[in-house]
Formats: structure tokens, sequence, C-alpha cells
């Protein structure tokens, strides 16, 4: 399979496709839950420092959830934040004492 790419001079090049057959390359994990806005930004701020790409994903707690829910559940916003698989050990030992964190049980 070849894709056949115009050029702004009328000729054309060919170019070949990127094939990613049996590759994986998505080993993103849930790390972790994050309860405040204070600490996400401590944990952003270390995962900054140490070179650990991440992607956080915002959850808002619904009005119900927050009444009645806990502690933990009074936030407004609780954040879940996944890395690499490759990063988890490194950034375990970095989000540790961070208050309103919640790793995930490993295994």
């Amino acid at each position: 399979m070849q894709l056949v790419k115009e050029r702004a001079d009328g000729g054309c090049e060919r170019v070949a496709p990127l094939v990613f057959d049996d590759q994986t390359f998505n080993r993103e994990v849930t790390f972790c839950r994050v309860y405040s806005q204070e600490s996400k930004k401590k944990l952003e701020k270390l995962f900054l420092q140490n070179r650990i790409s991440y992607f956080i994903e915002w959850q808002e707690r619904f009005l119900f959830a927050r009444l009645f829910g806990g502690k933990r559940q009074r936030e407004k916003n609780v954040f879940t934040v996944r890395i690499n698989e490759a990063d988890v050990e490194r950034a375990t030992e970095l989000a540790k004492g961070i208050e309103d964190v919640r790793l995930r049980d490993a295994g």
C-alpha cells in the first residue's frame, strides 16, 4: 500500500504508510485519584520535575455524592491520574505523603 502526495509544483511523491500491526504503544495505567486542586498541582509539579508523562481526567462529583459520600467525597472535583506503566514504581515513591492522593491498589 502506498499513498501518493501531490506537491505544490504539480509533481507527485510516494509516501509509505505507517504500519502498527502487532505493536502496542498504549501502556497507560490508572495510577491514582486526587481529591483536591492543591494536591493535584503538587503531583503535577513532581511529575514534570522527574520527567514522568501523565494524563489527568477530571470527574465532577454530584451534589448527592458530596453530601453523603464521606470526607473524600466532599470535594467538588476528583481527578484520575494515568501514567505509563514503566513509571509506576518511581511515581509511587514521589506521591507518597501527598495529602488527598489515593494510589491504586497494586495487583
